[in-house]
């Protein structure tokens, strides 16, 4: 696959560019991303699907200037796909045919059930890994699901329910009643989802109103994917944005302005849908269709999938901002056998193993930025780049931990500030704090492999070696830890 590619999806409303660069093999990351709102769908639905010139000339001067900023990221290849208002129109050639020759770019529409699996397995390889779901993709002119357990998609259903559609037909007409049963007889369709237990929500009317949700709810990390809310606060935005009597009730309720005239169509959609299915969770997407197209090329001989406890964002991470990778790997190692002889003595759940681990293997990023304030970049990278397959409690887990690794414990006003998603038990993230602190002394020297042995009884850590380390002796006595009991000894031994 070639290392820079450009994702163009032309929806009902918006035509979207995102340019991704590979770092490695399986990962990579976004190098830009373009947005123009066409609505190529315009006054279509009230013409039997027809698309209109002013629309279609809005939509080809787009992928015009698309086009002009892929080339100057210098991309080897341009992926173009079409959903619900191009493969509606009856007049879809004239359109097709136009930009091919004019700007020599192959549009490719895709049905329905394929913008379904597109968008699905995005959710699949990039959210964390969720049993039971049903992900839910509201377009302009359609709305597309599909079934997802762990990292299988399967029942991908595309119907005809989409918010310029219901704009047209019945919002512009104040026929609310009649978008409701015309929503409710799409939605039978719908068939084999009664064990579905978690919503991914996929798509512009979505990413709203969770936005929304995250900012009145005052939610202490800035980051929409793979937010995750109850269906209570879901279910009652969803009724607050129906009763809103005019923009200004709406920007009240944090919605913005160029989502005024198509909000309430999708929140209708999204409603009609909660009331057919009982869901437990609300999770946010910010992957979807132009996602899912750049992996079905990236993971195509792998049935698009990555590999097993592979993780794409570790990876960029580490490809972009770690140069020594033995320091980096050892690092790791020796924190999960610190944990793994100490964690019954703290007390903390096997489950912070990984995160732990994690954290050791991204420390050292920041220093690429600047040596001297390392931990503070390490945190800032991992809060922003850590995006895909983690829980934001996982993210938050481990990008505290680097903030304040080497010499002191997790400030208060840190763990007040974002306790929503932190372990509830501070003394949790206070263990694991010092370990990986210990595991950062120890290997001061900066030794090829692990030079040194350890066992643990009793709260004393005795570590033997052939050498004092001095380094590291003078360096564990500057580590906090709130347990007075516990003992770090050091041993030499010439026999090892």
């Amino acid at each position: 696959m070639a290392k820079r590619v450009a994702i163009i999806d032309i929806g009902s409303n918006s035509v979207r560019m995102v340019v991704y660069e590979k770092t490695s093999r399986y990962a990579f990351h976004l190098l830009h991303e373009e947005k123009s709102k066409v609505r190529i769908s315009q006054d279509a639905y009230k013409h039997n699907g027809e698309l209109q010139e002013i629309p279609m000339q809005r939509t080809y001067d787009a992928l015009h200037d698309f086009l002009s900023i892929a080339h100057s990221f210098k991309v080897r290849k341009v992926l173009c796909v079409a959903t619900s208002a191009l493969r509606d129109a009856p007049n879809k050639q004239t359109f097709l045919l136009r930009v091919k020759h004019a700007l020599k770019l192959n549009i490719k529409i895709i049905s329905g059930e394929k913008e379904a699996y597109f968008g699905a397995i995005a959710c699949a390889n990039l959210l964390p890994k969720q049993k039971n779901a049903l992900s839910i993709d509201i377009g302009g002119g359609s709305t597309e699901f599909a079934f997802i357990n762990e990292d299988n998609v399967s029942n991908t259903v595309s119907l005809k329910l989409g918010t310029v559609r219901l704009k047209e037909l019945f919002f512009d007409k104040d026929d609310i009643e009649g978008a409701t049963n015309y929503i409710d007889k799409e939605l039978e369709k719908l068939s084999d989802i009664s064990s579905v237990s978690t919503l991914i929500g996929i798509g512009g009317t979505f990413r709203a109103i969770s936005n929304a949700i995250l900012k009145e709810t005052l939610y202490p990390l800035n980051k929409l994917h793979a937010f995750e809310y109850s269906t209570a606060i879901f279910k009652d935005y969803l009724k607050r944005i129906l009763k809103a009597k005019d923009e200004k009730a709406l920007a009240a309720l944090f919605i913005k302005n160029n989502r005024f005239d198509v909000i309430k169509p999708g929140t209708l959609i999204l409603q009609r849908v909660m009331k057919k299915i009982d869901i437990d969770k609300i999770i946010t997407s910010g992957v979807g269709v132009r996602e899912g197209v750049y992996l079905s090329d990236l993971l195509r001989t792998s049935k698009h999938k990555f590999p097993q406890n592979y993780n794409t964002s570790v990876r960029y991470i580490l490809d972009s901002y770690v140069q020594d990778k033995a320091f980096s790997n050892n690092l790791a190692s020796l924190s999960k056998k610190i944990f793994d002889l100490t964690a019954e003595y703290f007390g903390i759940d096997k489950e912070y193993r990984k995160s732990l681990s994690i954290a050791a293997k991204l420390y050292p990023a920041g220093s690429s930025v600047h040596f001297y304030s390392q931990n503070k970049h390490t945190y800032y990278i991992i809060q922003s780049a850590l995006e895909y397959g983690f829980r934001h409690h996982d993210i938050m887990l481990i990008s505290t931990l680097t903030k304040y690794a080497k010499n002191r414990l997790p400030s208060d006003t840190h763990l007040q500030l974002y306790a929503k998603l932190l372990p509830e038990n501070v003394h949790i993230v206070h263990s694991l704090s010092y370990i990986l602190s210990l595991s950062i002394a120890l290997l001061s020297h900066r030794p090829r492999n692990i030079d040194f042995s350890m066992e643990f009884a009793s709260g004393a850590f005795t570590i033997r070696s052939k050498t004092k380390l001095y380094i590291a002796q003078r360096a564990v006595s500057k580590i906090e830890c709130k347990d007075n009991h516990f003992q770090v000894l050091f041993e030499e031994d010439k026999n090892l």
